[in-house]
């Protein structure tokens, strides 16, 4: 397989075509090698328009679906990233590239270690990653700017949308299958939260979430 033919034809056939023309997105998308972050056997799918298995009942997000997150966070220098649901530490790296400091969260020890690896080895230095239930955010290193749930939660809890700092955003995949929408929700002012729906997706749902009791908008 040519790597770097696969990698073009996923940001033009797959990524551009979902609207994610934000040039700085694109070019993170060649320099971050998706490949190092997928398991060994998966490798030569690490472009492939799917979610990919990375062990312990988990996957990695389709591309699409990650760049056009990514884009519409619109993560700056000086931002401080929360992530809910590490996996295989691809995506921390990605909003790394774009941030100050990068806190991931990951319930499973074993997946928390795999992206310890992989963010090493890609040379990463400014994302921590904790072990624990991110269900409700993680407080003790908040508040945040920006904040990425990567996976599908039923509903936002609103501990989470209250450690984003006033101007923050959030995004999401909220729902559930057959009916899952990307959002993207702004905190406008203290305790206001303003939101956007994305897309219509459908992703697994993220460990220890629940449907109640949830932030209504």
């Amino acid at each position: 397989m040519n790597i770097e033919q696969a990698r073009f034809n996923m940001i033009e056939q797959q990524i551009r075509p979902w609207d994610v023309l934000d040039p700085e997105v694109l070019d993170l998308l060649f320099v971050i090698k998706r490949e190092d972050f997928v398991p060994p056997a998966y490798r030569n799918l690490a472009f492939a328009d799917m979610e990919i298995p990375i062990g312990s009942g988990q996957v990695m997000l389709a591309p699409r679906v990650e760049a056009k997150l990514l884009q519409e966070l619109g993560v700056g220098k000086t931002d401080k990233v929360l992530e809910i649901g590490t996996g295989s530490g691809y995506m921390a790296a990605l909003l790394a590239a774009r941030a100050e400091c990068v806190v991931s969260v990951e319930s499973r020890p074993e997946l928390a270690e795999f992206a310890r690896q992989n963010l090493e080895r890609a040379g990463v230095t400014n994302v921590t990653i904790e072990t624990g239930d991110g269900a409700n955010g993680w407080a003790q290193r908040g508040p945040y700017d920006v904040i990425v749930i990567s996976g599908s939660v039923p509903a936002l809890p609103s501990a989470l949308l209250k450690q984003l700092r006033v101007g923050g955003r959030l995004a999401a995949i909220v729902g559930e299958a057959p009916v899952m929408e990307a959002q993207l929700v702004t905190c406008s002012a203290e305790g206001a939260y303003n939101t956007v729906n994305l897309f219509e997706t459908v992703v697994q749902p993220l460990d220890g979430f629940s449907a109640a009791p949830s932030f209504s908008f």
